[in-house]
């Protein structure tokens, strides 16, 4: 790993004992203001091997904060811009004859980088879409009958602007299942836009974004996090929250076994991130709502009603019993929800084995 870059006044990072972590949370920062807690949530989905969507407003972001992960791991960063005409293989690649030699040749499109970012996925059609399902999927692309691996790491981040903007398409549930989380950047304060127009006057700090590791740095945390322990009783609490999300009743597709995988994952991110080797209950609610919230489908009486599935999240956890120390060597399930939860039963819940 590279050394650190001097951090800039007021873009200390929160405090943690992760240098890794710290060190791209504060890269990132430079470019990204007062948007640390949404990059720890990204640079957890990456740690964990998965993909992240960003669903937001246009102008708020998120193609920086793509490009500024990227440009502080180290890795080779396309983008491709989705658009109705955009073709499977305008993605994936093409085979190529060559007159010369009399055979096919495979030309790799620019899914074979580091991180791609797949921008304003929503406006493609969804048979371009799920071009994308293999290779987040199976690290992998299919063409002509050859199978063609992906460089590792591979992640893709999308962006999507709210389907009720005019010119996008739905993404369908298949494709959405395979995002390990849906995050949204969000407006600044009014503090944080004053100091971005300072910092944006003249260059834009992006341009001399410089790696503050490699991805063989990236490669080795994430064989780290798959190493932290999840202990028997916050492993059956992340999979009963997958479980309460399909019984809500205002849900008709609720949180599946990918759900439950992919909690534990990003649990365990965040709490090596922070320089723990065991997850915490909190790690596992801090993950919920990016985790589960665009893997539920709401009912007509919720949507009428003006329910969002993130407002469901948080009814599931403030549901669902929490894990807390009983007695010495012993643990159990809390009466409480998590709404109810005090500092003192958040320090018992740090369960440091199964």
């Amino acid at each position: 790993m590279t050394a650190p870059t001097p951090t800039a006044p007021g873009l200390t990072p929160a405090p943690q004992t992760q240098p890794f972590a710290a060190e791209i949370i504060a890269n990132v920062a430079r470019v990204l203001v007062g948007k640390e807690d949404v990059t720890r949530l990204a640079l957890a989905a990456i740690l964990a091997g998965g993909h992240v969507l960003l669903e937001d407003a246009p102008g708020t972001g998120k193609t920086v904060l793509a490009r500024a992960l990227a440009a502080s791991l180290g890795l080779d960063f396309r983008r491709v811009q989705f658009t109705p005409d955009l073709l499977p293989s305008d993605v994936t690649g093409v085979s190529v004859f060559r007159p010369a030699t009399g055979t096919f040749e495979f030309v790799p499109g620019p899914i074979f980088t580091g991180i791609l970012l797949a921008d304003e996925i929503n406006r493609a059609t969804p048979k371009t879409q799920s071009a994308l399902l293999e290779a987040m999927g199976e690290g992998q692309v299919s063409e002509s009958g050859v199978t063609h691996r992906l460089p590792q790491p591979f992640v893709v981040i999308a962006t999507q602007n709210p389907v009720e903007h005019e010119g996008t398409y739905r993404l369908p549930e298949a494709q959405l299942d395979r995002f390990l989380l849906r995050l949204s950047v969000g407006y600044p304060s009014l503090e944080q836009e004053v100091e971005m127009l300072a910092r944006l006057q003249e260059r834009h700090p992006l341009q001399d974004l410089r790696a503050v590791a490699a991805p063989a740095d990236l490669l080795a945390a994430q064989a780290q996090v798959q190493q932290v322990t999840v202990s028997s009783d916050v492993r059956r609490y992340l999979a009963a929250l997958a479980a309460r999300s399909r019984q809500h009743p205002q849900v008709t597709l609720g949180g599946g076994p990918r759900a439950s995988l992919a909690l534990q994952g990003v649990a365990q991110a965040l709490a090596w991130t922070q320089g723990r080797t065991f997850v915490t209950p909190d790690d596992v609610q801090q993950a919920a709502p990016g985790v589960l919230a665009h893997r539920l489908s709401l009912g007509i009486e919720a949507r009428m009603q003006g329910l969002s599935a993130a407002d469901v999240v948080r009814e599931v956890l403030a549901a669902e019993p929490v894990p807390v120390e009983k007695g010495p060597g012993e643990r159990d399930m809390g009466e409480r929800g998590t709404g109810e939860r005090g500092p003192s039963e958040r320090n018992t819940a740090e369960v440091r084995g199964a």
